[in-house]
């Protein structure tokens, strides 16, 4: 049987378990000898990040030809329209690539979602949102640079969910071991 890991990745922590200069990595919240994270998150995004010990595993989760649902919650600035959320779901053009059709709608603020440290800015004349985007695909910077393009920049980003594991009950750089056979 596989072991398959779901951490919950705090706000700057590197999605690697070497450091660089000191700052903080997975290992600093999982010490479970060989296993690696199947995809990456950004330095500056937090959430759901998969471990396992399983090679071919790690690539059906993490290559994008396996299709696996990946959920995001983003903060932006401002309120998407309907003319925004269709761009978003049809594709957007980044110009080093276009982006695959995805899910995108409009939420309310997560209910159970913790505080970031640090706090994203506050500015009182500009509006924030939440937008859940599903994704098939995970390119660099993908979110970010998808809501900015359709002129609704991300504050924060949570990854909630890769296929059907999610963060439900796992705080900041708290992780659980899940049951997992291949079938």
């Amino acid at each position: 049987m596989s072991r398959v890991i779901l951490l919950n990745k705090p706000y700057g922590v590197l999605c690697q378990f070497t450091s660089e200069a000191g700052r903080a990595t997975l290992k600093d919240f999982v010490a479970v000898p060989g296993v690696y994270a199947a995809g990456r998150l950004d330095a500056d995004s937090e959430g759901l990040v998969v471990l396992t010990d399983d090679g071919a595993l790690q690539a059906r989760i993490s290559h994008p030809r396996h299709k696996l649902a990946k959920t995001y919650w983003a903060q932006v600035e401002g309120i998407p329209d309907e003319a925004a959320l269709m761009r978003l779901r049809a594709g957007v053009d980044l110009g080093d690539f276009i982006t695959k059709p995805c899910q995108a709608r409009v939420i309310d603020e997560p209910a159970d979602l913790w505080p970031r440290v640090p706090p994203i800015r506050y500015r009182a004349a500009i509006p924030t949102s939440w937008v859940e985007l599903v994704l098939t695909e995970g390119k660099n910077r993908q979110v970010r640079r998808m809501t900015a393009k359709v002129g609704f920049p991300t504050l924060r980003l949570v990854r909630w969910a890769v296929g059907s594991w999610n963060l439900d009950g796992l705080t900041p750089g708290t992780w659980r071991e899940v049951a997992y056979r291949h079938g």
